[in-house]
């Protein structure tokens, strides 16, 4: 199994919402599921390095280091992913944009492979999500995004290892 690290963040909006990714695998592209914005630390990279790195080219959004809220969640996720099984330890951050960052939302910097398997950025709160339907990852995201929208009580939740 194939394991790496990730860094991950939960964009907030001044309403309560969460910028989500949706994406698929090219090995089922009738399924898809949102997710925070992140991916993977490459070599010689922290967490909160690769946090805005990915913020940068998965949404345009340009973070400094200390708008980092955390890390607010540890946990790692075990899927499969272009045929290949994943345990992916995770730490997640949270960051509030104001209105200016939000009018800067831009998928230019996606790479080719990203193209490829993710679908759109959407706003989404807790509550949404959850009457929606739709399938997620952590599963905890609805309840994460509605405890957010009042900021952060400075608890890191330890989610343990869940198989997305």
């Amino acid at each position: 199994m194939r394991e790496r690290e990730a860094a991950r963040v939960v964009l907030m909006d001044l309403r309560g919402r969460a910028l989500l990714v949706r994406g698929h695998d090219t090995d089922q592209p009738e399924r898809s599921w949102w997710f925070t914005v992140g991916g993977g630390i490459e070599p010689g990279e922290d967490a909160r390095a690769a946090a805005v790195r990915e913020v940068r080219e998965e949404t345009g959004i340009v973070l400094n280091l200390d708008a980092l809220i955390g890390p607010i969640v540890s946990r790692t996720g075990i899927f499969d992913f272009f045929r290949e099984t994943c345990r992916q330890h995770e730490l997640i951050f949270a960051v509030w944009l104001d209105n200016d960052a939000l009018a800067a939302l831009d998928n230019s910097g996606w790479t080719e492979a990203e193209r490829d398997v993710l679908d759109e950025l959407a706003w989404w709160s807790g509550a949404e999500l959850r009457a929606q339907g739709l399938e997620y990852f952590p599963a905890e995201l609805p309840d994460l995004i509605d405890d957010l929208a009042s900021g952060w009580d400075g608890r890191v939740r330890e989610l343990g290892v869940a198989r997305d």
